[in-house]
């Protein structure tokens, strides 16, 4: 037992700091200084505790991915003197081409923070007063170890909450969880696209259809800011569809820079997407623009559909999106018209309104009534990542059967979302009622549940009812501030990850220097916690490179190839299986009205829901995105926070004026549970 007693000189006090340290550009010239100036600043910091940074791995180019965000571009790393000096994209990639965007080029500000976590921390005052004391990695882990097995034993392996992001070391994570016996595992997804996924899965039978941009004529989007919320190959995509002479619509309230590429722009009333899409499938049956030839021999319940829809008309729509009716009519018919090169976006950000899901049916039924499957243009299959590639596991033994229900109610309560996604709002919720049962502690890899879940003081709450709390990141955030145990992972320009299938291809991360400080990669954090947990089996490999190796066993490519190549592209075995017919649903084909919705007692065709509206002096309070910055993981970079330091509110203009408001002025924003 590690007893937290310390003197007052070895305890360190954390203040977070978001700084910024330099006025500089982020021209190339400049990112160049940016990574020496981080790497001197870090150094001399370094210098000053007694530390050593450690930087022995030759000049040269390292091929890598990068980390940013979700989309994991190809990157080279431009590694001199035993610094990183700059990052580039891997032109042999798909998600990059070449090309990195603003945050990929500012990876460095990561690796090279001065604020990154250094050495293992456990706690030495009360939660939230940021007062931790340095220990070794032993003491660390040891401490976890037995906290955890305190609480597997007393409350039973359930009492554990796991709760990560989207990440290439999300398998391992699921192995610690799935080995521990706990049924609780919470993923950022019902917080971003858990209705769009859903909504495919009851509609196609997969998650997310592809979109063939190459070919496209016609683009409809609606909560996809594709310009800001950077995809990059797809935002690529979109460019040159743009270049072209596609048509790009944008349903947005806030004129955001994608809507300023667009070719139209329609300022929809925030939760009235849904009654546009309902008014543009209404017209086209009307009008008998759909395929009838595709809809008759690949999908199923058209009739509840028409049936349905038949009271969506453009002029009821209007009322209720804030998009005149004649507006509706024209976009419908062009549509129509330009299908099968056409689709309309199934967006990301749709679990914000109550009516998300129906939208998403709407958007899925939309596509499908057009013919734009496997089509030109239109939409076309995604048969997943691994796709014509297996790769090779470390061997382990199956994991212990838990009878315990999930905290988030899935699928006891909530059948109709898959357990891979889950509902992690709901999490708190349970710790917070303590039905069906009690949580007593919580383990967060990458993730930052104290401001990625809305309400923040009832997330507090919750931690105050945990027994323990450990968090594994690479920087001081909200959450590892009221954690009892915080893990330094080593940055993503540090470590190896397990390897990544990406349209058949497979690609490494690797280290472009060894990891600075005290800080350890996750595969090592992950096989060490688990021999400590007695879950060695689980974790079956010498260290990061064997781990590589075993997944490598079954392709004829050794590690050091790829370490060198960055990418092994296996001969490709022809065409695809024909694409239609192959929707993974009870019938079969694409399902209009949802068989699944009508066992479970719901109405099968999408159909209106009504979102709340604002009262007098109520606003929406709608999120964006910026180019710069990945939701709470770039704010404290010192490139791009330097670039983009506030998070302004819009405002209408005319509401700001009828209340004084001019642009830069200070404001309160203030609802039920809080203000700001």
């Amino acid at each position: 037992m590690i007893r937290n007693k310390k003197t007052k000189d070895e305890i360190i006090r954390y203040s977070l700091s978001r700084r910024k340290f330099l006025g500089l550009t982020a021209a190339g010239a400049g990112a160049a200084a940016l990574a020496t100036s981080g790497f001197d600043k870090l150094q001399a910091y370094a210098a000053e505790h007694g530390q050593v940074v450690k930087t022995t791995i030759e000049n040269g180019e390292i091929y890598s991915l990068c980390e940013m965000c979700v989309w994991r571009c190809g990157l080279v790393a431009k590694v001199r003197d035993g610094k990183i000096t700059k990052l580039e994209g891997n032109p042999n990639h798909p998600h990059s081409r070449g090309k990195l965007c603003p945050r990929g080029q500012a990876g460095l500000g990561v690796t090279y923070d001065r604020d990154r976590l250094k050495w293992p921390l456990i706690r030495a005052g009360k939660r939230g007063e940021g007062k931790f004391y340095k220990v070794t990695w032993d003491e660390a882990l040891d401490y976890v170890a037995e906290r955890m097995l305190h609480i597997k034993e007393k409350y039973g392996p359930q009492a554990m909450i796991f709760s990560t992001t989207h990440n290439m070391l999300q398998q391992q994570f699921e192995n610690l969880l799935g080995a521990f016996g706990s049924p609780n595992y919470g993923t950022q997804r019902s917080l971003c696209f858990n209705a769009m996924i859903t909504a495919n899965m009851l509609t196609y039978g997969f998650e997310e259809p592809g979109r063939d941009y190459n070919n496209t004529s016609y683009i409809i989007y609606a909560g996809r800011n594709m310009m800001e919320a950077i995809s990059n190959s797809e935002t690529q995509d979109l460019v040159e569809a743009l270049s072209k002479g596609a048509k790009v619509v944008v349903l947005d309230p806030r004129f955001s820079k994608t809507a300023a590429r667009a070719t139209e722009w329609l300022p929809i009333r925030p939760g009235g997407d849904l009654a546009f899409f309902l008014a543009m499938i209404h017209d086209i049956i009307k009008n008998n623009l759909y395929d009838k030839e595709f809809v008759a021999a690949h999908t199923f319940g058209f009739d509840k559909l028409k049936q349905e829809v038949e009271k969506y008309t453009p002029e009821w729509a209007e009322a209720q999106c804030d998009v005149p009716a004649a507006t509706i009519r024209r976009i419908a018919h062009e549509f129509a018209v330009a299908s099968p090169r056409a689709f309309a976006h199934p967006n990301w950000r749709t679990s914000n309104f109550v009516n998300s899901f129906q939208t998403q049916r709407a958007i899925a039924v939309l596509n499908a009534i057009i013919g734009n499957w496997d089509k030109l243009g239109g939409q076309c299959p995604v048969f997943g990542e691994g796709e014509g590639v297996e790769l090779g596991r470390v061997p382990q033994p199956p994991y212990p059967r838990t009878a315990a229900l999930r905290l988030d109610g899935v699928p006891w309560k909530h059948p109709l979302v898959p357990l891979k996604l889950g509902i992690f709002q709901n999490i708190r919720d349970a710790i917070l009622s303590g039905k069906p049962y009690q949580a007593h502690g919580w383990f967060i890899y990458r993730q930052n549940p104290l401001n990625s879940i809305p309400e923040r003081r009832k997330t507090l709450q919750a931690f105050a009812k945990m027994d323990f709390i450990a968090t594994i990141d690479v920087i001081m955030n909200d959450t590892a501030y009221y954690s009892d145990v915080v893990l330094p992972e080593a940055t993503y320009l540090e470590r190896f990850d397990p390897l990544a299938v990406v349209e058949g291809d497979v690609y490494i991360r690797q280290p472009a220097i060894e990891p600075l400080f005290d800080s350890k990669p996750g595969l090592w954090i992950f096989k060490e916690l688990g021999k400590r947990l007695g879950l060695g089996d689980f974790f079956n490999y010498k260290d990061e490179e064997d781990y590589l190796r075993a997944q490598l066993k079954p392709l004829p490519v050794s590690l050091e190839e790829l370490k060198k190549k960055g990418r092994y592209a296996p001969p490709k075995e022809g065409d695809k299986e024909k694409a239609v017919g192959i929707f993974h649903t009870s019938t079969g084909k694409i399902e209009l009205a949802s068989t699944v919705l009508e066992r479970l007692g719901h109405k099968s065709v999408p159909h209106w829901q009504e979102p709340p509206r604002p009262g007098d002096n109520e606003f929406y309070l709608l999120t964006g995105k910026v180019a710069l910055h990945t939701q709470f993981f770039t704010q404290n970079n010192e490139y791009l926070s330097d670039l983009f330091p506030e998070n302004p509110v819009w405002i209408n203009s005319r509401a700001a004026q009828e209340r004084g408001i001019k642009n830069g002025d200070k404001v309160i924003v203030e609802s039920r549970v809080g203000k700001v």
